[in-house]
């Protein structure tokens, strides 16, 4: 039986059109193994070790033959990463150029190569607070934090993330690639014109994002039950953070809260930020929805507010109706400068 060996294939799809990982790619990449698992809004891993000896292909071949048959066939760019685990293929696509391919062999000698020069922000799992925490600590690769003795590590970040963090760091990543077909979402996003360390436009963005996809899920009678934000870094490294709603919704004020809240637990401060992506996952018929009745009027008042200003984007277009928030400081405005759309 051959090792396992994974691919993360990232698709380059057409940007802020809320399309996720379209179904003719899926069906492609099944034609080189049945192992597929769809990791929306535009990335799967596929399990290839048992697909090498059918191809007649070392992971690297095989991997330029994903490249070549989806752009070849369905127009679309890819980057791909590559290794023995979920983790190493997902990092190892992190630090490749767009359009390129990383394939590092399933080794412990290559394996530990990759990893260890690395900064302990490039770990999988470990976010900018907790590679602030290890990095106040002295820990500043993921060859240091290999290293350090497993107990130092959980007195450091606690037993359960600590031990994740100490096994990654040697490599070890036991997720299976599971054969699964995506749950409906959508998605949207915003790119910088530049890397972005100012909070205050990192919220704007994501308020951006979330009136996105409350109207849009509202436009097509739909709610979600969990929301996952991306944070794209301008080392091309990302991070992810989902959370699950009290209750399935459509409506912005708690999308937007939600949102809020995952941009808080990153603790992006003076991160170089590229860009956000807001996914809504889990969605449902809104007539299938509960809402917790409340006496609050201002909840009231700001549900009839979003049924209008929706009335008037479908008239006059999206961007009609807008949050304050949204809008530029008065001395951009003399300058003509405009968030980000």
């Amino acid at each position: 039986m051959h090792p396992p060996y994974v691919l993360r294939v990232h698709a380059h799809l057409p940007p802020n059109t809320g399309v996720d990982l379209c179904p003719q790619l899926l069906e492609l990449l099944e034609t080189i193994t049945p192992t597929v698992q769809a990791l929306q809004p535009d990335a799967a891993d596929i399990e290839i070790g048992s697909a090498l000896r059918f191809f007649d292909r070392t992971p690297h071949g095989l991997a330029q033959l994903v490249r070549l048959r989806t752009l070849a066939l369905l127009g679309l760019n890819v980057t791909i990463g590559g290794g023995r685990s979920r983790m190493i293929a997902a990092m190892a696509a992190d630090v490749t150029a767009p359009g390129a391919l990383t394939c590092i062999a399933p080794t412990d000698t290559a394996t530990h190569a990759f990893l260890r020069p690395r900064p302990i922000a490039a770990l999988y799992g470990a976010g900018p607070a907790t590679a602030a925490t290890l990095i106040r600590y002295g820990i500043t690769t993921i060859g240091q934090l290999a290293d350090t003795p497993l107990l130092t590590v959980q007195k450091i970040l606690g037993t359960a993330t600590g031990r994740l963090l100490h096994e990654r760091a040697h490599g070890i990543d036991p997720r299976p690639v599971l054969r699964q077909q995506p749950e409906q979402s959508c998605s949207a996003g915003i790119d910088f014109p530049h890397d972005e360390l100012d909070p205050d436009r990192h919220r704007q963005a994501v308020l951006h994002l979330a009136e996105q996809l409350g109207f849009r899920m509202r436009g097509e009678d739909q709610v979600t039950r969990r929301l996952a934000l991306t944070v794209r870094y301008a080392d091309h490294t990302s991070t992810h953070r989902t959370r699950t709603l009290p209750e399935a919704t459509n409506h912005t004020v708690q999308l937007a809260r939600t949102a809020y809240d995952l941009y808080a637990t990153l603790a992006l401060q003076r991160a170089r930020v590229r860009g956000f992506a807001l996914r809504a996952e889990a969605l449902g018929p809104a007539d299938g929805a509960h809402h917790q009745l409340t006496f609050d009027p201002a909840d009231h008042k700001a549900r009839l507010l979003e049924a209008a200003a929706d009335q008037a984007r479908n008239r006059f277009g999206a961007t009609a109706v807008r949050s304050a928030a949204l809008a530029p400081p008065p001395a951009a405005r003399r300058r003509d400068v405009r968030p980000p759309a």
